[in-house]
């Protein structure tokens, strides 16, 4: 066991933890003040709940030996999950390292689902949707692709820190909700926009500080390898940063603070499977795709007719896609050795094909059972708020709170004009307002 590779493991797993509520903030700028309270708990909801299902349950059905479609019982409760490493998951470092660093990628992952139902989905649903999901989506797609034994990774199909099991998966399962639980109401007839652009770039700042212990932390090791992802991440994100910022001057001749920080997402989600596997240069190549490609995905959605709020199909399941393909084009054995090589690196269209085998086997298994999985919930205790509690905005109908005291003017005092006489001192007026005008 080696104590610097548990340490760096332990901060990384730190920093992916710290991704969550980054990710309230991202999200929690881009929906409508009456709604920011509700997006955030979602996310901090999220990462409560998966802390204690994984420990339950989850973590065996991902990790632990069994067939090549799902794991075992052997670590029901942390049971054979201990200080001493596991040579198959973990050899230089604990298992229960190793366990708690894969628990923010499993909390995280349901979190992103949110922003395709963002302002219309009931919390208890929400609940109930999370849990079901996360043993019957992800920890099964978990143990293809990175436990021993799981089919796609002894298929050979590449992903270095989960453009498969953490992007695609949850792009996938957010155009299914934003199919079966359908459009906000007022949607392409009333402005939608976000309330608070401010916090979603201290969101995404949050997010890209947090990218580097996702990546570099996948290595298990502090090494070289780690190094080699952490300037692949900061690298493909940049270049995703204007590649989106191209594709906006292009079209409006502006760039947009919502289309920078979105784009920063987007290279960060595409370098995500890639990051391990390519140099700094293949990384540039991914990321200046990923902006420029994903910044034309978002626009689907207008012309499909779904309602996905906070664009997580455009950017992770798009994005999601383009690197794990794109690691058939840039992979070289010459920066990671368990690799292997793409088509430039002479390695033919095998791992190309191989990789697209992994595209479609995710985005059949998320979609379909993630759309059965919300007809279900939706059966059992519906998903969607009724039109007044949609209105009124989530705050108040979900949490009876609201995020900003003094939202939409409520409470503030009307300025005076210059030159104008103080007003006499009264007593303050009582003002009621009624509900659905918060927000």
């Amino acid at each position: 066991m080696d104590s610097g590779d548990t340490a760096f493991v332990l901060i990384s797993a730190a920093m992916v933890m710290f991704m969550i509520p980054g990710l309230a903030l991202f999200y929690g700028g881009m929906v409508r003040a009456k709604n920011v309270l509700a997006t955030v708990m979602q996310s901090f909801f999220t990462m409560g709940l998966v802390s204690v299902l994984w420990v339950v349950a989850a973590y065996s059905l991902a990790f632990a030996p069994g067939g090549p479609l799902i794991g075992g019982l052997d670590f029901l409760g942390f049971a054979n999950v201990g200080q001493e490493p596991n040579p198959d998951l973990s050899p230089t470092i604990p298992h229960i390292a190793y366990a708690v660093f894969q628990l923010f990628f499993a909390a995280i992952t349901p979190a992103l689902i949110t922003g395709a139902f963002a302002e219309r989905i009931k919390f208890s649903a929400f609940a109930l949707f999370t849990t079901l999901w996360l043993f019957l989506v992800y920890a099964p797609l978990a143990h293809w692709v990175w436990a021993p034994g799981g089919w796609l990774r002894d298929f050979g199909a590449l992903d270095f820190a989960g453009g498969t099991v953490v992007h695609m998966n949850s792009g996938f399962a957010a155009l299914a909700a934003a199919i079966v639980i359908g459009k906000r109401r007022g949607f392409l007839k009333e402005a939608m926009v976000p309330h608070n652009l401010t916090l979603t770039i201290l969101g995404a700042g949050i997010l890209w500080f947090g990218w580097f212990g996702f990546n570099a932390g996948s290595a298990l090791a502090a090494n070289g390898l780690a190094a080699q992802a952490f300037i692949a991440t900061n690298t493909a994100t940049g270049a995703a940063v204007l590649g989106w910022c191209l594709t906006d001057w292009l079209r409006r001749r502006k760039t947009t603070t919502l289309g920078a920080a979105s784009g920063a997402v987007a290279g960060l989600v595409a370098i995500t499977p890639a990051a391990g596997y390519v140099g700094p240069m293949g990384s540039i190549a991914i990321g200046l795709a990923a902006g420029i490609v994903c910044a034309w995905a978002v626009g689907l959605k207008y012309r499909a007719g779904y309602d996905d709020a906070l664009d997580v199909v455009g950017v992770h399941a798009v994005g999601g896609m383009l690197g794990a393909l794109l690691i058939g084009v840039f992979a070289d054995t010459a920066f990671n050795e368990l690799g292997a090589d793409g088509l430039l690196a002479g390695g033919g269209l095998a791992l190309l094909g191989k990789q697209a085998v992994a595209v479609v086997a995710t985005l059949a298994f998320s979609f379909i059972l993630s759309f059965g999985i919300l007809k279900l919930v939706d059966l059992v205790v519906g998903l969607r708020v009724t039109e007044e509690e949609e209105l009124s905005g989530l705050d108040i109908s979900q949490h009876e709170e609201v995020g900003y005291a003094f939202a939409e003017g409520v409470g503030a005092a009307a300025p005076i004009p210059t030159g104008a006489a103080a007003p006499p001192e009264r007593a303050p007026a009582t003002v009621r307002v009624p509900q659905g005008d918060l927000g």
